[in-house]
């Protein structure tokens, strides 16, 4: 499916994605997954030219247009300090996630028992205490979408608060999004809102896919398209292979 530009879901999600990092400045991006990836490194291109890349092992880009090109030498300690202090904002996968953004990347079932043994928690935790944090996930449905996580990986805003200060001084979840659409926070207490669906979705797909009640603020506009040159960018600089369609479907 494209869209009356010629954008398809893909692209739609990239530039979702790359939305995460407007106006963060000076700050460490950091991704899990193709689409993320594409977005941050469009950000750096366009609205976000201050965005640190990195290769995703020790090493931080010169230019989002070759990731071969290296421009200094980025190593764990130098790199957990960063993650430690807020200077980072990764955008992370889930398997789970529930109303207030506690997400799941261990087991699916009892901890003890589970039904099936995923990623484990890795850093997770840390990084939703220590710095912003969006998720990315390619299948919006019911089972990713829960009432309730079967683990806490990453942090939510409800537990959070409950251990005070000290956790929520740099916790902060930005943004979700799926391949139908975004979803924030912006709310009183913090539940998940239905920011804006893709061109081409339904405000009910979205609500049928998920596993919980949304918060709505009105009429729920749609997800910005790409601009020209996003487009060009993506198809002729980042992405002539058109990886991003493999992680998206339609």
């Amino acid at each position: 499916m494209t869209t009356p530009t010629g954008a398809t879901r893909a692209e739609i999600c990239v530039v979702a994605c790359a939305e995460a990092w407007r106006g963060d400045g000076e700050i460490l991006a950091a991704t899990a997954g193709t689409v993320p990836a594409l977005g941050a490194r469009l950000a750096r291109l366009t609205f976000s030219p201050h965005l640190l890349l990195t290769d995703g092992e020790a090493m931080l880009l010169s230019t989002p247009q070759d990731p071969g090109r290296i421009e200094g030498w980025l190593p764990y300690r130098k790199h957990l300090s960063l993650a430690a202090r807020g200077k980072r904002h990764m955008m992370m996968g889930a398997a789970q996630l529930d109303r207030y953004g506690n997400q799941n990347i261990s087991c699916v079932g009892d901890w003890a028992r589970p039904r099936r043994q995923l990623l484990g928690a890795r850093g997770a935790p840390s990084n939703t205490v220590n710095h912003p944090v969006s998720y990315w996930v390619p299948r919006h449905s019911p089972r990713v979408f829960v009432p309730r996580v079967d683990m806490v990986s990453g942090v939510g805003y409800d537990r959070a608060a409950a251990q005070g200060p000290a956790v929520a001084r740099f916790h902060g979840l930005r943004r979700v999004v799926t391949d139908l659409a975004v979803l924030d926070f912006a709310t009183r207490d913090h539940r998940m809102r239905l920011a804006s669906v893709h061109p081409g979705v339904g405000t009910d797909q979205v609500r049928e896919r998920t596993g919980f009640a949304l918060a709505v603020d009105g009429e729920v506009p749609t997800t910005r398209e790409p601009t020209e040159e996003e487009l060009r960018l993506l198809r002729e600089v980042l992405d002539p292979h058109g990886t991003r369609d493999r992680e998206v479907r339609t």
